[in-house]
């Protein structure tokens, strides 16, 4: 197969949503359709022991929800599926944020019960900011919720989108009687059997058919009649070229959970979503169709297999082929590195590579070359940006629970910083090391995975601060830094590439610190280089 073949064969997205919207659950029925497992994990019903394929990491399977991006590939239709599942909660959602920077489209997911919520807007408002196409799946239809036009009024308004709907329900809750789909022309009915993804799918090209009645009652036939002929005067047609410029967000209604409307979602989403897109670097756009090989590092993970204490760099290719054992330039670094075990993934499960894609997500063994938002290319110098790092709200002093174990804890610390799991400060004045979070949640994943997988255990303490700031030196008077540092050295701190941070204690505290010294410059993100 050509290599223009094999990007057109490729579909790499995320899926995203608020915690407990059915996102994790419909990547399950995903992977069933693909054919790439055989049985899907429920990923809250304890009964049976079994956890969703998706959340491999041990707390996850605890706590039934997803702490970390996974990446999991399979085949539909002689098509290449890579699925980002992302984390829903709010206090992963530094993860989420930079996985969007590896997708080419996004599918989000909304329960039909609670409508649009938090965690939502802010990531559709994300992918709104860099176009990403976007499909929205409502779930949960076979529960009591809102009525479709209400809730296709709420995605409108809240989340600024322009929708139409290329499926709609047929009844809600007990009267749910399945979905009719428009981009096929085809009504789905719901029925017991239906729950083994087996719907029956009956072609209906006209809805005045008198076998629409005969199908689902003449009462059902005839609201559906009516709620059709609303969306026409309504919506849109649908159009490919509004949905990939991320103009129009196509919308289908299903039930994730017992399996239902997920095949018309996935094989719309294989005939529609886009192929790999370009990506802009600092230098230049990166088209995938070019032949020199380049890719960026959006996500690190140390002890995907505890058994091994492996570390591996998740690159998202964006153009050429990516070649085992070939030297590949590490720009930040300047050096070349060749890689002997290149992995595609499938959660945890990983298999050897010879050959990657456009498209493709490759994990890399690393003995700690990479970090966050790193370029790896044929030889060429480019940068990869839009890799965001968050000023943390959290903020504790990290104590050693167990002197016996200080080599442990400092190496699990080093490790899961370069994740980009939370960030580590070092006090100037006394070197005390403070963890500073997004979200108060990943004080509890630092804590299980150090005794879990580096066996270091830790305690921690308050540190009162309000934000983290970032000074950049190169820009102040020499006596206004100096005085600046003298007055404020208890609050100073250096990060983990050894800038300069000063971790305010209040709001108020950090506006009289601006006026005071107004050469100083504060940065409140820390600006990733490639």
């Amino acid at each position: 197969m050509s290599f223009t073949e094999e990007i057109k064969k490729r579909r790499t997205f995320g899926i995203i949503s608020h915690p407990d919207a059915g996102k994790t659950t419909l990547t399950e029925k995903l992977l069933l359709y693909g054919g790439a497992i055989q049985e899907a994990g429920a990923v809250k019903n304890n009964k049976i022991k079994k956890s969703a394929t998706s959340d491999f990491m041990e707390i996850e399977r605890q706590r039934g929800i997803s702490v970390a991006t996974s990446v999991l590939a399979f085949t539909y239709n002689n098509t290449k599926i890579n699925i980002l599942d992302t984390p829903g909660h709010k206090d992963f959602a530094e993860d989420t944020f930079r996985t969007l920077t590896a997708v080419d489209s996004v599918i989000v997911v909304i329960d039909v019960a609670k409508g649009v919520e938090e965690q939502t807007e802010k990531l559709v408002e994300v992918c709104r900011m860099r176009s990403i196409p976007m499909i929205v799946f409502i779930n949960k239809m076979d529960r009591e919720g809102k009525d479709a036009f209400d809730l296709l009024d709420e995605i409108e308004q809240k989340l600024n989108l322009h929708v139409t709907p290329l499926s709609f329900p047929i009844g809600m809750g007990y009267d749910f009687k399945g979905i009719y789909n428009l981009f096929e022309q085809n009504v789905n009915l719901f029925t017991s059997q239906s729950k083994q993804y087996k719907g029956e799918t009956i072609a209906i090209n006209d809805v005045s058919d008198p076998k629409l009645g005969s199908l689902i009652g003449e009462k059902s036939a005839q609201t559906l009649r009516e709620n059709l002929e609303l969306v026409e005067g309504v919506y849109p047609p649908f159009s490919r070229d509004a949905y990939l410029s991320g103009d129009l967000q196509p919308v289908f209604f299903g039930s994730a959970l017992t399996n239902f409307g997920v095949r018309e979602l996935l094989d719309c989403f294989v005939s529609i979503a886009p192929t790999p897109r370009p990506k802009k670097a600092d230098e230049r756009e990166v088209s995938p169709q070019e032949k020199e090989f380049s890719g960026f590092v959006f996500k690190i993970h140390a002890n995907m297999d505890p058994k091994h204490r492996d570390r591996l760099a998740f690159v998202k290719i964006v153009s050429g082929t990516f070649e085992r054992n070939t030297p590949y330039l590490h720009v930040r670094l300047q050096k070349k590195l060749k890689f002997s075990s290149p992995n595609a993934f499938f959660a945890e499960k990983k298999e050897i590579v010879d050959v990657s894609y456009p498209g493709d997500i490759v994990g890399l063994h690393d003995t700690g070359n990479f970090k966050i938002g790193d370029t790896l290319t044929s030889g060429e110098t480019l940068h990869y940006r839009g890799i965001p790092n968050f000023s943390p709200e959290h903020f504790r002093y990290i104590n050693n629970a167990d002197p016996m174990k200080a080599k442990q804890l400092f190496k699990g610390i080093d490790q899961l910083m370069d994740e980009g799991v939370a960030q580590l400060f070092t006090l100037e004045i006394n070197g005390r090391k403070i963890i500073g979070t997004v979200g108060a949640l990943q004080y509890e994943v630092i804590q299980y995975r150090l005794e879990h997988e580096y066996g270091a255990k830790c305690s921690y303490e308050n540190f009162a601060a309000y934000k983290a700031c970032w000074i950049d030196e190169s820009t102040a008077k020499p006596d206004e830094l100096s005085e600046f540092k003298r007055v404020k050295q208890k609050f100073l701190a250096k990060d983990k590439s050894d800038q300069l941070v000063f971790l305010a204690d209040s709001q108020f505290s950090l506006q009289m610190t601006q006026q005071k010294y107004p050469s100083v410059q504060f940065r409140f993100t820390s600006e990733k280089v490639g």
